[in-house]
C-alpha cells in the first residue's frame, strides 16, 4: 500500500476522534457536524476541478468527507477501525451518488 494512503488513514482516524470529542464537549452539535460535512461534499461536487476528473478520482476526493460523516454519525461504543468505516462507506455507496 502507498505510504500516503497509510498517512491518510491515520489523519482521518485522528480527525474523526477530534470531531467526536468536540461533539461530546458540546462545542459542536451532531447537526452542525453533519451540516459542515454535507456542505464540504456539496462544494466538492460543484468544484469545476472535481467535474473534470474521472468518476473514480472524484470518489477519491469525496472519500475523506464521507469517512468523517460515517465516523461521526456512528452509535456510541468502541472506536471503529479504519476498515470498519471504509467498508460501511462501500456498502452504502449507492446512497451517496
Amino acid at each position: 500500500m502507498n505510504t500516503a494512503n497509510l498517512q491518510l488513514e491515520g489523519v482521518l482516524l485522528a480527525l474523526s476522534r477530534l470531531v467526536e470529542t468536540m461533539r461530546n464537549k458540546g462545542l459542536l452539535t451532531s447537526g452542525e457536524i453533519e451540516t459542515a460535512l454535507a456542505e464540504a461534499e456539496d462544494a466538492c461536487r460543484r468544484d469545476a476541478a472535481c467535474r473534470t476528473i474521472s468518476p473514480g478520482q472524484a470518489e477519491g476526493v469525496l472519500f475523506p468527507i464521507r469517512f468523517l460523516r460515517a465516523a461521526t454519525n456512528r452509535q456510541e461504543g468502541p472506536s471503529p477501525t479504519f476498515t470498519d468505516i471504509a467498508t460501511s462507506i462501500g456498502e452504502n455507496k449507492d446512497r451517496h451518488g
